[in-house]
């Protein structure tokens, strides 16, 4: 069975939720369009290529708005991850820039933990989310205004509170359209508008990163419960979505070994 056939249920609001998304993004076209002509928009969206990115990519598309779109490739993403990412590179409106870790950061983190560091400590592992996808997001970021991302506050307790508009962080603000959405709205969009989606969804993997740190979930688990489920709960975030004063104590060794 598909994800589309497990999923796809629209709540009893989804007309005014995706008017509502629609609204937001144009607005954000609007609100951070280039200063001059030659110049990328102030806005772009964090797509991990999951399903509510891939929903957002296509709204960006399909309503031709002038936002950009990024995509962090770890060097360390699943083969079918990366397939989907040539894919939207190849049919994409909007522009799709990939940010990799730096090269030479990554060969040493290695040489020095071992290709298994992120099963021995919260430390080791955020220092590698931090090779792999803090220091490439900063990059991305550069010069934006804005970023919109797919949180959605159904996806965990430490997201239960995501706003649509979060302008908390002086530096730039971050659009969160599918806030509000269900996993079912989600769904229903991919089915109804027939998006390209990643097939570890069909494999029950709701949230996908990393493959190191990515796993099936079974029937019952909690949305992100294989995400780095050797893990204590309140460590299971990258740092992309975290504020600095909500991280964890990163001296305390809050793991397990990896079943």
């Amino acid at each position: 069975m598909s994800a589309i056939d497990l999923n796809a249920r629209a709540s009893g609001d989804y007309a005014q939720k995706l008017a509502q998304t629609q609204a937001l993004l144009q607005q954000a076209a609007l609100d951070y369009a280039p200063l001059n002509a030659d110049d990328e928009p102030r806005v772009t969206l964090a797509c991990s290529l999951g399903a509510e990115d891939v929903v957002i990519a296509h709204l960006i598309n399909a309503l031709q708005l002038n936002i950009g779109i990024f995509v962090l490739e770890t060097g360390q993403l699943h083969t079918e991850t990366l397939a989907l990412l040539d894919r939207l590179k190849a049919t994409s409106r909007a522009k799709v820039a990939v940010f990799t870790p730096v090269a030479e950061a990554a060969i040493a983190f290695v040489a020095r933990e071992g290709k298994d560091a992120m099963y021995q400590s919260i430390p080791l592992r955020k220092a590698c989310c931090q090779i792999r996808k803090m220091e490439p997001l900063a990059r991305a970021l550069q010069g934006k205004d804005a970023w919109i991302t797919g949180l959605r506050r159904e996806q965990s307790g430490a997201r239960a509170d995501v706003p649509l508009i979060d302008t908390s962080d002086a530096t730039r603000a971050k659009l969160n359209p599918l806030a509000n959405w269900t996993w079912g709205d989600v769904w229903f969009y991919i089915a109804e508008n027939q998006v390209d989606y990643n097939p570890l969804h069909d494999q029950f993997y709701p949230s996908i990163g990393c493959a190191p740190c990515t796993r099936a979930i079974s029937l019952g688990e909690d949305f992100r419960a294989g995400r780095w489920w050797w893990e204590d709960e309140a460590a299971k975030e990258c740092g992309l979505h975290v504020k600095a004063s909500a991280l964890p104590n990163t001296e305390q060794n809050n793991t397990k070994a990896p079943a």
